[in-house]
């Protein structure tokens, strides 16, 4: 049986505590049916001194914070008990337990020192922060699930479902977490780039928002990162920093991602066919159009057409 502790700190993330619990329960209920014994013991509530962190369980679990901008971010990870819980962390990564955090979550295990020269995942929105502020965590964004041996984390809010089926699997086979996914309801995903909106990344940036505003209108033309900085007025190397830092993506990739963002709402609201919708976001041929999406989202346009809710 596979012992856990599940971190919930002050402003946890309601729905990441109960999922935790709700996963790992639903587990062992179905591990019953099919006549085999509990796969978890769950522990809540527990606290944050060394002391605990000797009474060595097998896997920590630290549900998502709920945070809404950078500032918040910085404060929380500030805060005493924020600080109580990454040196938990830190100690009972060293006594051997496996560690799992989702979303904001994720800033105590880069806190605490245990991510340093380990791929992770965030949630979308701070990921600019987090780069910036642990430069020694490989940090995929991209990826709704990263493991990098005893350290599991997940990108934002719901990917903490992602992640719990992740560690059943982990910890009770693959063949159970699937069992819990069809129980559940869920279909398991690899990627957060679909979920990802610029526009709430690059808020924070007067400058960036303006030249995604005037990007925005111009898409069909042949505009590039010159154009942007001059709609900002920026200089190119100014832009490409101030965009780097607001989103962190290289300012080719940000229109990139615009131009696939408006063809994926072009897909879901009118009929215009995927030639028509390429030109119209300039990227010139469907070819270019469906490298884009494969490369931002891992979807065709077929794909994204098909997910459009029916008009009633």
């Amino acid at each position: 049986m596979t012992s856990v502790r599940v971190l919930d700190l002050e402003g946890a993330m309601a729905t990441s505590v109960a999922i935790t619990v709700d996963v790992l329960d639903t587990a062992n209920r179905l591990a019953h049916r099919s006549g085999q014994a509990d796969q978890f013991d769950v522990q809540r509530g527990v606290g944050l001194d060394h002391e605990d962190a000797t009474d060595q369980v097998d896997l920590v679990v630290v549900p998502g914070l709920g945070m809404r901008n950078t500032q918040e971010v910085r404060s929380r990870l500030a805060a005493p008990d924020a600080r109580a819980g990454a040196h938990y962390l830190n100690a009972a990564a060293a006594a051997g337990s496996e560690i799992a955090a989702s979303c904001a979550g994720v800033f105590l295990l880069a806190e605490a020192g245990i991510l340093d020269q380990r791929r992770a995942t965030t949630t979308w929105w701070p990921a600019p922060l987090f780069a910036r502020r642990y430069p020694a965590v490989r940090l995929t964004p991209a990826d709704l699930v990263v493991t990098d041996g005893p350290v599991t984390t997940a990108g934002a809010a719901l990917a903490h479902l992602d992640l719990m089926l992740t560690l059943v699997g982990r910890h009770g086979g693959e063949a159970l977490a699937r069992e819990c996914a069809r129980y559940l309801a869920v279909d398991r995903r690899q990627s957060q780039s679909p979920y990802v909106m610029p526009e709430t990344i690059e808020g924070a940036d007067s400058d960036v928002a303006i030249a995604r505003s005037w990007a925005l209108q111009h898409l069909d033309a042949r505009i590039g990162v010159k154009d942007l900085a001059a709609a900002a007025h920026l200089s190119p190397r100014t832009f490409t920093r101030r965009v780097s830092e607001a989103t962190g993506m290289p300012p080719a990739r940000f229109l990139r991602r615009l131009r696939v963002e408006r063809a994926v709402e072009l897909l879901h609201n009118t009929d215009l066919a995927v030639t028509g919708i390429a030109h119209a976001v300039g990227f010139g041929d469907p070819t270019a159009l469906r490298r884009a999406m494969s490369q931002e989202l891992g979807m065709s346009p077929r794909t994204v057409r098909g997910q459009r809710t029916p008009a009633h």
